[in-house]
């Protein structure tokens, strides 16, 4: 169809820095996978099997690998990381990462407390035979940390060697650089902003008004994770500004004028 709507904001293609899509898989078959990648496989960077669902899903290897052959990196969420680790188990947990052929992983503390030193040498090691990506933030709300913690924390793991940090938020939406009720912690996102380089982290943004936050904010091509399988399409809609949410966020100043003058 040789028709293109004017003023859309540009996506850089894939494989790409900013702009990325990460996908939480909570247990999709193997069925489901392939209708992913059927309807929005284009628009997906990063698929994580979150938490520890890999351990009790079927079909695990054959699903890697069909996501993997798709121009799909695929990952297991850090608590599996932190549930071998607390169990002394970090050869198997190298062991599990080569059986599914694994080329991402992510290093989180999350659930339990691990030295920030101890924690970066984790990256460091595991940096040098994959991609790493580290997730900065508890998943109790009960812990608070300030932003000065987060943005040393955030540059410490960049520089062990993590590709992105990731800024926890739960599937949930609701702890680390959120309130309780979704909505955002302006004050601690904009000083991490101002200190982290943007294009190097991850926000977890499972909600969409948490979406539509973070793109009028940081533009169409801000990096956002823990999306759910049905609402990538939805997602990519808000980046080019074709729903409501966004609908004038991308448009020149004259249309905006001409929309609110009619």
């Amino acid at each position: 169809m040789n028709i293109k709507l004017n003023f859309l904001p540009e996506r850089p293609e894939k494989p790409r820095e900013s702009g990325v899509n990460m996908i939480m898989d909570k247990g999709l078959s193997l069925r489901e996978a392939e209708n992913l990648i059927s309807s929005s496989g284009h628009l997906v960077d990063l698929v994580k099997l979150g938490f520890g669902t890999s351990i009790v899903s079927n079909n695990v290897k054959e699903k890697v690998k069909l996501y993997q052959d798709n121009g799909i990196k695929c990952y297991v969420g850090g608590t599996l990381f932190e549930a071998f680790l607390i169990r002394n188990q970090m050869d198997d947990f190298y062991r599990f990462l080569d059986y599914y052929k694994l080329d991402v992983a992510e290093v989180s503390d999350g659930s339990m407390i691990i030295d920030h030193d101890e924690k970066c040498g984790h990256i460091e090691k595991l940096s040098k035979m994959v991609t790493v990506l580290s997730e900065v933030g508890s998943k109790d709300e009960g812990i608070l940390i300030s932003p000065d913690n987060w943005i040393a924390m955030m540059n410490k793991e960049l520089n062990a060697g993590s590709w992105k940090v990731i800024a926890e938020a739960r599937e949930s939406g609701n702890v680390g650089i959120y309130r309780s009720n979704g909505s955002a912690h302006t004050v601690l996102i904009d000083k991490i902003l101002s200190e982290v380089e943007g294009s190097k982290i991850m926000w977890e943004a499972p909600i969409k008004a948490q979406q539509v936050w973070f793109i009028k904010l940081l533009g169409a091509n801000v990096n956002l994770g823990n999306i759910a399988p049905n609402e990538v399409i939805p997602l990519e809609t808000l980046r080019l500004g074709l729903r409501g949410d966004t609908f004038f966020s991308f448009l020149p100043e004259e249309l905006n004028q001409q929309s609110h003058a009619s």
